[in-house]
């Protein structure tokens, strides 16, 4: 990768940005503080997720979880709970994960640089980056989304972001600019360029304060860059789940691991290759559950994951008659939970759209 830059060059862009980012940066409680769990927590919560979704997800955190310490004593479950709605669960388990890491190895303190807090669980070569410069200004580059937009723009970077090498290149030439002083507005700068200004489609270069710089828009070659060649395989998924219920409990089963939304609560599963709704009741026909009627099927549920696509559909099974559901929940790995305990439970989106979309309604519980 070769860019036709020099010393001034590079000086005038820096300080064009953050003069910008000075005037023009959205005001978002995690740029009012120094605090590495905050930051850390801020960065890990926006990640697959827009600010303006993720900023009630962050001040909910940071009102049951203040510290460091409250969130790596907090049960997971509770963590999940919170989290719910956000997607890719993964975050918080390693979140959980790191904070106690944290907490058992370090006396409860962030490591101070980019090749320690690399180190650590679940945090990656950009979230090391964003705490490095932003909470203790070490000049290292935070390379996201928005930064390899930016940075191949304006540089007319034609190397294919999804190779993982690629990362390397970005991350040098960020080390050749980043400044020694005000490292970590420099790096939110950049990240919000590419939020507001250096948009994927359509990006508003007539208002870019880089403008002058961008070899990129020179060219007009703005919308081929960056090159991201590997594309998604999506892989169709069917579920049917029963749900069992009886006297006002529920059957539930919480998720293992090796599979999606691990830790998390759904019902009794059906999964095949296509729709199989004409075999999976013969499980009805089995004495075990006693008497049993189905009363009703849902619509079919559409869930897009990253590489995944659910379709999902749920059929209430109501246990009329039973000699003991919550010995017969145990026998197939499953839980009793009373209708007035689901409020306290984590679940996938979709669960969670069907109990308190449908089910509430058939039976009347609030949440």
């Amino acid at each position: 990768m070769k860019t036709k830059t020099d010393a001034t060059s590079i000086q005038k862009l820096v300080s064009k940005l953050l003069k910008w980012y000075g005037l023009n940066y959205r005001e978002l409680p995690w740029r009012a503080t120094k605090d590495p769990y905050k930051i850390w927590l801020s960065e890990i919560i926006l990640q697959q997720t827009r600010v303006a979704q993720g900023l009630s997800y962050y001040l909910k955190f940071v009102k049951h979880y203040p510290t460091i310490d409250a969130f790596a004593g907090a049960p997971i479950d509770d963590i999940l709970k919170l989290w719910q709605g956000l997607g890719y669960y993964s975050r918080a388990r390693n979140m959980h994960k790191c904070a106690n890491q944290i907490i058992k190895e370090m006396n409860g303190q962030f490591p101070d640089n980019y090749t320690d807090l690399i180190q650590l669980i679940g945090i990656g070569k950009y979230t090391a980056g964003a705490l490095a410069s932003i909470c203790y200004d070490e000049p290292v580059p935070a390379i996201d989304g928005n930064a390899y937009r930016v940075y191949s723009r304006l540089f007319e970077i034609y190397s294919d972001i999804s190779i993982g090498s690629t990362f390397k290149e970005f991350f040098e030439l960020g080390l050749s600019i980043v400044p020694s002083q005000n490292a970590g507005d420099f790096n939110q700068a950049i990240m919000e360029l590419g939020a507001t200004i250096c948009l994927p489609t359509n990006p508003k270069c007539n208002t870019c304060p880089l403008n002058n710089h961008c070899v990129a828009r020179s060219k007009k070659v703005q919308n081929l860059l960056p090159v991201k060649s590997k594309k998604i395989k999506v892989k169709n998924r069917y579920f049917d789940y029963l749900v069992f219920i009886h006297e006002g409990h529920l059957a539930l089963h919480k998720r293992k691991s090796q599979d999606i939304w691990q830790g998390l609560y759904d019902f009794l599963l059906f999964e095949s290759d296509k729709d199989r709704k004409s075999s999976i009741f013969d499980i009805l026909k089995s004495s075990e559950w006693g008497h049993v009627e189905l009363i009703a099927s849902s619509e079919e549920y559409k869930h897009i994951l990253t590489h995944q696509k659910l379709h999902i559909n749920f059929h209430v099974v109501q246990v009329t008659e039973s000699k003991d559901f919550k010995l017969i929940c145990q026998d197939n790995k499953l839980e009793a939970v009373h209708l007035s305990d689901l409020e306290s439970l984590a679940v996938p989106k979709p669960v969670e759209r069907f109990l308190y979309q449908e089910l509430s309604e058939m039976y009347n519980f609030q949440t």
